[in-house]
């Protein structure tokens, strides 16, 4: 089951840069584009730094997609 993420549309909606969520993150720039694309998900530990950046629910940050 692939994961998904929103955390492009809410770091656009919110005004954030990529570059700025990746310093304030500690991860690199190309980390976050592949996260942001969905082809890296982050590991436990950073996925519950970005649900604690956003302040908001995990189920609201990541998808868990059913298989077809």
């Amino acid at each position: 089951m692939p994961v998904k993420n929103n955390i492009r549309q809410i770091r656009k909606k919110r005004g954030i840069k990529q570059i700025q969520m990746a310093e304030d993150l500690k991860v690199t720039r190309q980390t976050f584009t592949a996260i942001e694309k969905n082809k890296y998900n982050p590991s436990l530990e950073l996925a519950l730094k970005i649900v604690k950046y956003f302040d908001m629910p995990i189920e609201d940050i990541f998808i868990l997609e059913e298989d077809k």
